[in-house]
C-alpha cells in the first residue's frame, strides 16, 4: 500500500535525537563507585550542572568539585533540544515586563552579559558546536497576529533590542514560505548552535580544569551528615552503591524527579517532539532562501520553532506540550506518532516547495516548566543545598546564568543576584491530581481553541492571566 507523503517523508526516520546521533559522541566515564568527599557536588550532567562545575571550578581552582550524572552528560534536554541560546533569562520580554517590572532593565542586560559569557566561554576553551549569532525571526501566520507582531517590535524597540519589522515580501525574502505574512527579526540576542557538542565542549572543558566527573551514578538520597550532607548513590549496570560527603551540593535535575520533595508542586515535566530533515540540495536551498540562517519561531499559542543546521538540514519542532498524569516520565513517551505526523504536515505546509524532502530523525523528550515560564531558584539544608529549576525551553542559555545564582546562594552572602526578585520569588504551584493534569489539558484545548479563533481567549485562559499562572514548553 503506498503511504500517503507525510507517510514516506517519516519512513526512514531513526527515533532517535540528530544531535546525539555522532560518532565523536565521547566515552562514558566510569561510574562512582565506594565512598568519596568533595567541597562541592554536583548532581547532574545537564547544562546547570557542567556550568555550576565549569563556573566554580575556574573561580576557586583548589576547590574540590565533583558531578555525577545519571546517564551521560547532556543525554537529556541539554543534547536534545533545538539549539536556540537567548539572551532573555524570563521566557520572552513581555513575560519578564510583565512579572518583574520593577527590575526588567537589570535582568535585560544581565541576559545580554550572559549571552557574551557563553560566546567567550565557547571561544576560549576552542569548543566546536556551530556558535552562530544570527537572530531569530518571529513569524505571523495568521491576520489577526500582525498587530500583535508589531507591538513586540515596539516593546523590544523600548528596550534596546536590534529588532527589525518586516511586511509579506521582506519576511518571504528572508525565508521563503506562503504562510508567512510578516515578521520581526530580533538580530541581537539569540544565536544557533548545536546543543549536544556544547554539552561535550563543557564537559571536557571541566575535565580539563580538574572537576571529577562520574556518569551513570544516580544520586538516591541525601542526608545531613554532621554539617555537610551525604548523598547515597548507585553506579553502572551494577547498581554499585557509593556515597559523596560534600560541604555544598546543588541540584541541576531540572524535569526529572527531584531529590527535593518541595519542588514537586513548582514543576511539571512535559514532552516536546521534533523532526530533522536530510540536507537539503542545492536547489532545494534556493527554493527557501534563508542565506541568514536565523532561527525561526511561528506566532501561534501552540507555535513551531525550526532553523537550519551547519551541515544544511531543517530541525522542525514544538506545537504539541504533551502532559502525563501524575508527572509521569518514561522512554516509550520519547515517540508520539500522531505528534510527528503532525509536525511533518506542518512543515509541508509551511514549506510546499520541499515536497519530496525526507526525515532523517525524530525524536521527543522531557522539559520542565512551571507556572511563570522562567527559572527560580532556592536553598534547603540551611544553606548548603542551592537549586534552580522551571527553565521551560529556554534552558541553553539561561542556566549559565542560573550556575551564577546557585553558586552566590551556596556562598551565603548577599549579591546582586541573590537580591533579585526573580531569584527571591517562587512561581505559583500547580495543584495536586487530578486537579493538576485537569488543569493543563484544559489550558492545552483552550490555546488550540484560541489559535483557531483569531487568538481570542476563552474565561479559563482569562482566568489564568488575571492570577499569573500559565502552562507552557
Amino acid at each position: 500500500m503506498k503511504l500517503p507523503h507525510t507517510g514516506r517523508a517519516l519512513a526512514d526516520a531513526a527515533p532517535v535525537p540528530y544531535w546525539l546521533d555522532r560518532p565523536e559522541r565521547p566515552d562514558p566515564l566510569p561510574p562512582l563507585t565506594g565512598t568519596h568527599e568533595a567541597d562541592l557536588l554536583v548532581v547532574g550532567g545537564g547544562y546547570s550542572g557542567l556550568w555550576t562545575a565549569l563556573l566554580a571550578k575556574a573561580a576557586e581552582p583548589d576547590r574540590d568539585v565533583l558531578l555525577v550524572e545519571a546517564g551521560t552528560c547532556g543525554w537529556a534536554a541539554s543534547g536534545r533540544n533545538g539549539g536556540f541560546c537567548a539572551a532573555s533569562l524570563t521566557h520572552g520580554l513581555a513575560n519578564g515586563v510583565d512579572r518583574f517590572p520593577g527590575e526588567i532593565d537589570e535582568l535585560e542586560r544581565l541576559g545580554r552579559e550572559n549571552l557574551d559569557a557563553i560566546a567567550a566561554t565557547i571561544d576560549r576553551h576552542g569548543i566546536d558546536c556551530d556558535f552562530e549569532r544570527t537572530g531569530e525571526l518571529a513569524v505571523a501566520v495568521e491576520p489577526y497576529q500582525l498587530a500583535g507582531l508589531a507591538e513586540d517590535a515596539e516593546l523590544a524597540g523600548r528596550y534596546g533590542h536590534d529588532v527589525r519589522l518586516l511586511d509579506r515580501d521582506e519576511v518571504r525574502a528572508e525565508v521563503d514560505s506562503p504562510t508567512y505574512l510578516g515578521g520581526m527579526w530580533d538580530r541581537d540576542r539569540v544565536a544557533l548552535l548545536d546543543p549536544a557538542r556544547l554539552a561535550w565542549g563543557l564537559r571536557r572543558a571541566a575535565l580539563d580544569l580538574g572537576v571529577r566527573l562520574h556518569e551513570h551514578t544516580r544520586v538516591t538520597g541525601l542526608h545531613r551528615d554532621g554539617t555537610a550532607l551525604r548523598a547515597a548513590t548507585t553506579g553502572g549496570a551494577a547498581a554499585t552503591p557509593g556515597s559523596v560527603r560534600a560541604r555544598r551540593v546543588v541540584l541541576g535535575t531540572n524535569a526529572f524527579p527531584p531529590l527535593l520533595r518541595r519542588l514537586r508542586a513548582w514543576l511539571v515535566p512535559v514532552y516536546d517532539y521534533a523532526l530533522m530533515t536530510e540536507p537539503l540540495s542545492e536547489e532545494q536551498r534556493k527554493a527557501v532562501g534563508w542565506a541568514n540562517r536565523q532561527g525561526l519561531a511561528d506566532l501561534g499559542n501552540q507555535f513551531h520553532y525550526y532553523r537550519i543546521t551547519a551541515d544544511g538540514r531543517i530541525l522542525f519542532g514544538g506545537y504539541d506540550a504533551i502532559y502525563h498524569y501524575g508527572n509521569r516520565m518514561a522512554p516509550e513517551l520519547e515517540q508520539r506518532e500522531a505528534t510527528f505526523t503532525a509536525l511533518a504536515r506542518h512543515f509541508f505546509t509551511t514549506f510546499p516547495q520541499l515536497e519530496g524532502l525526507r526525515f532523517s530523525h525524530r525524536w521527543g523528550g522531557v522539559i520542565d516548566t512551571c507556572t511563570r515560564f522562567c527559572p527560580f531558584f532556592g536553598t534547603a539544608y540551611d544553606g548548603r543545598l542551592a537549586y534552580a529549576a522551571g527553565f521551560t525551553g529556554l534552558g541553553v542559555g539561561a542556566t549559565r546564568f542560573g550556575a551564577r545564582v546557585m553558586l552566590d546562594l551556596l556562598g551565603g552572602e548577599q549579591t546582586p543576584l541573590t537580591r533579585l526578585d526573580l531569584v527571591r520569588g517562587k512561581p505559583l504551584p500547580f495543584p495536586p491530581e487530578p486537579f493538576r493534569a485537569t488543569g493543563i489539558n484544559l489550558t492545552r484545548w483552550s490555546l488550540a481553541r484560541a489559535d483557531a479563533r483569531e487568538g481570542r481567549r476563552n474565561l479559563w485562559l482569562r482566568t489564568l492571566d488575571r492570577f499569573g499562572l500559565g502552562f507552557d514548553s
